[in-house]
């Protein structure tokens, strides 16, 4: 009985582990589906990955940068700026504003630097140029950005999911079953218990019966 038990519960606590596992899996896809596909998408915002150090210590290589499109009148010194390099090109740096510099003519300009760089960027940026500005960013999402970075992005999110959610109800269900057949087994040795007790109480009431007619007879 009592290895029966220390099994049974030894099954019930693999059994937690995993919905746990599962549980926690899924938080992770979730956050990432939130961070990487919905909350971008829902903004307008763009998620990029930083690839070089020249923004270290703040963003390392493999962040994940989430820029929001910023008016040019918006961008304040201090802001994280994204731009591209040149413009109409699809390559872009982040960079930090250091400078906002009006010209006679009305015109704007913004001088960048790296975090990491002993000097600012070459060239003025333009209005023309600016992307965005840094509205948040995780360390080391960058990496995932990348893998599921295009096409992939639209299957490989849902479908982890799915399995996910798939896993944890399976789990969930087994649980269940489990517990109900535990049950089961418990009632079931109640009542072989109770039979047991009553067929002894019987024995023990004709012992007492018949010592009494003998007691009886011989006086």
């Amino acid at each position: 009985m009592t290895a029966r038990r220390a099994s049974s519960a030894e099954r019930g606590l693999l059994h937690s582990i995993g919905v746990g596992l599962s549980a926690g899996l899924l938080l992770v896809v979730v956050a990432l589906a939130v961070l990487l596909v919905i909350v971008p998408k829902a903004t307008g915002s763009t998620p990029l990955t930083v690839l070089t150090s020249s923004m270290e210590p703040s963003l390392p290589p493999g962040t994940l940068l989430v820029v929001r499109p910023t008016a040019t009148e918006d961008v304040r010194v201090g802001d994280v700026m994204t731009y591209q390099i040149e413009s109409g090109r699809p390559e872009v740096i982040s960079h930090r504003v250091i400078e906002i510099v009006s010209a006679s003519d009305g015109t704007t300009s913004f001088v960048t630097k790296g975090d990491n760089n002993s000097a600012a960027d070459e060239k003025a940026v333009l209005p023309v140029q600016v992307r965005g500005t840094l509205w948040y960013s995780v360390p080391w999402l960058g990496f995932v950005n990348q893998a599921v970075n295009g096409q992939a992005r639209a299957w490989i999110v849902p479908l982890l999911a799915v399995a996910l959610f798939g896993y944890a109800g399976y789990m969930i269900t087994s649980g269940l079953v489990a517990h109900r057949a535990e049950r089961r087994r418990g009632r079931g040795r109640g009542r072989r218990s109770a039979g047991r007790s009553d067929n002894a109480s019987e024995g023990a009431s004709e012992g007492r019966s018949a010592g009494s007619s003998e007691g009886r007879s011989e006086s």
